[in-house]
């Protein structure tokens, strides 16, 4: 499980450290792929080929399946950690996600989810101003 939120700054290469707190848990393996709300998607290897079975199950027929598969495995990579805690973030994905120098590493249950920190800002404010509605459109229990 990813939870919690850290600033990391993005090297000029292109390199982002990930909190040791992650790491272990993607140890065995990560995928990096574009997200939805203008972030990235850090996935364990194992948690990626559990959501790309589901994905493949979804009807060939319906666009949007087939436009949201597109969009996550085209924007898509694999990524080694390196001995620093490092991944490299491809420059389509830094460019997909608008990542400057400030990043928002922040763990959002079953993947980390990449930021940059301005826009990571902008839309928790948003968040957390609705979260009542939020929370009461969802019923749990």
């Amino acid at each position: 499980m990813f939870i919690g939120q850290y600033e990391h700054n993005l090297e000029a290469k292109g390199r982002l450290s990930i909190p040791s707190k992650f790491r272990s848990q993607l140890a065995d393996g990560a995928v990096l792929s574009q997200g939805l709300d203008g972030c990235l998607f850090l996935y364990a290897k194992a948690t990626w080929d559990s959501l790309i079975t589901k994905l493949s199950q979804l009807p060939i027929t319906k666009q949007t399946a087939r436009s949201f598969t597109r969009s996550l495995s085209y924007g898509a990579t694999e990524v080694d950690i390196d001995s620093l805690g490092r991944i490299l973030v491809p420059d389509y994905l830094r460019e997909f996600a608008s990542l400057k120098s400030v990043c928002i590493i922040a763990g959002a249950v079953d993947r980390v989810e990449i930021w940059d920190k301005s826009k990571f800002v902008s839309y928790t404010a948003t968040i957390n101003s609705q979260r009542e509605e939020i929370a009461e459109k969802l019923e749990i229990s």
